[in-house]
């Protein structure tokens, strides 16, 4: 195999900070923009305790993950988690639903152009959105070093245009904050549901796997970043509900987006800073990470057969995967150049990729099996009867996001994703067996220079 074409020759570069950064800027996106609102119409004042409570959520459902990436360098991240761990047979279902979740891309590119529309007035919206997928695209074209530095720059902006927002509103905060009239509005119930509701905004850091191919220390750095992250952007996004629900009464704010508040409660030159440098850069930062991402469990799967081998073919000076880079590009380009409906595409395939999270889960049963040196020299290692408990509750919460999804579909959309779990495990069945699969070992250990032996 060519070396301009394996996931060995990605530049091993991604040291904690650049990994952080790529995991915040994932994580901070048009969720708490568009969420914090929602969440307090639900349960009232106590919309931070949901925050909170949905980042726990979060940390138990991809605990599995971060368990594992303390064993091994996964090359093709979660992909290649699945096929080391689960089996070879399961990838091609992954890579499937994989590069149809990737639709979203379309979806930051046009929310980014709705929060910029107001202040360039005269630049049409799909020329923004557009514009700032052709200028990341290019960037990401550059090398992951160039990547990095950037993205850094963006969530050092975006961190401090929504502690701008927190410190600003806390002076504000009505003294009754936790008057039982406005607290916990919707029971216990309203809770849960809002609990649920923000897992998305407090969710993304499982991202950063597939970044494995390119850190330094992957099997330090990810699992740390994977809970940092997390639990940071939870703490911030607590002491911005707090603001969101305490400073108004909760009739004047709920259902309405964070920038509504923000326009009530900044200075005008504060709150165009917001904009520009929180809800801006959280839609840059989100899109940003997500290309430097998507590519390498598609890398590897071009190795393994699943895809045409050219694809995995690396620019020679930027060692960068230019084809998959821009097929990415066109995924999030032709939706908005020809108005498809990306909302309807993207709940087809929002439901099932609980699938997918659920099969990594699962992969942690067979960790001390398949790499029962690094599991057991893991800092981080549990027991057996520790290991199923937390898997069973990881898919037991994928299974209930899949419900809450699934039961705000219309009858069609379900079929949607009926067709589209069908159609993913079919086509892996079928190529599988067509003989034309041989997935490479891509995973690496510390303790050997060569890779470890592939248990059939």
């Amino acid at each position: 195999m060519s070396n301009l074409t394996s996931t060995k020759e990605l530049k091993r570069t991604l040291g904690f900070w650049d990994l952080m950064g790529a995991s915040v800027g994932q994580i901070i996106g048009a969720g708490i923009m568009s969420l914090t609102g929602v969440a307090i119409g639900m349960t009232g004042r106590s919309a931070p305790l949901a925050f909170v409570l949905s980042a726990v959520m979060v940390l138990i459902s991809w605990y599995p993950l971060t368990l594992i990436n303390t064993t091994a360098r996964f090359r093709g991240g979660q992909y290649s988690i699945i096929g080391s761990l689960l089996g070879e047979k399961y990838t091609g279902a992954y890579i499937i639903i994989f590069i149809l979740t990737n639709i979203s891309l379309s979806m930051y590119c046009l929310s980014f152009a709705d929060y910029a529309l107001p202040f360039l007035p005269f630049v049409p919206r799909k020329l923004l959105a557009i514009g700032i997928l052709i200028i990341l695209y290019g960037l990401n074209f550059l090398g992951i070093d160039k990547f990095a530095k950037f993205q850094n720059v963006i969530v050092v902006s975006l961190v401090v245009a929504l502690t701008t927002f927190t410190v600003y509103g806390f002076g504000k905060i009505d003294p009754n904050y936790m008057d039982p009239a406005s607290f916990m509005t919707g029971g216990w119930l309203g809770l849960l549901r809002a609990t649920a509701q923000l897992t998305f905004a407090t969710g993304g850091a499982q991202v950063i796997a597939n970044l494995s191919g390119e850190a330094k220390n992957p099997t330090r750095d990810i699992p740390r970043v994977m809970v940092t992250s997390t639990l940071a952007v939870a703490v911030l996004y607590g002491f911005m509900a707090t603001v969101a629900a305490g400073v108004f009464p909760v009739a004047h704010v709920a259902n309405e987006p964070l920038t509504h508040v923000a326009k009530e409660i900044l200075p005008k030159q504060l709150y165009v800073f917001f904009i520009i440098g929180g809800a801006w850069a959280a839609l840059i930062s989100t899109l940003n990470s997500q290309l430097a991402s998507a590519t390498k469990p598609l890398m590897q799967a071009a190795n393994d057969g699943w895809l045409p081998a050219k694809l995995a073919t690396l620019h020679r000076n930027y060692k960068t995967p230019m084809y998959l880079l821009t097929i990415f590009f066109f995924v999030g380009l032709l939706p908005i150049v020809f108005n498809l409906n990306i909302s309807i595409i993207s709940k087809i395939v929002t439901t099932v990729q609980s699938v997918t999270n659920s099969m990594i889960a699962l992969c942690l049963l067979n960790v001390a099996k398949k790499l029962p040196k690094q599991w057991e020299n893991s800092p981080l290692h549990i027991k057996e009867g520790a290991a199923k408990a937390l898997v069973t509750a990881a898919v037991m919460i994928f299974i209930v996001q899949a419900i809450l999804l699934g039961t705000s579909l219309s009858l069609p959309l379900l079929i949607g994703n009926g067709c589209v779990i069908i159609f993913a495990f079919t086509y892996a069945n079928v190529r599988y067996n067509s003989g034309k699969i041989k997935c490479d070992i891509s995973y690496e250990v510390e303790d050997t220079k060569e890779e470890e032996e592939k248990v059939e």
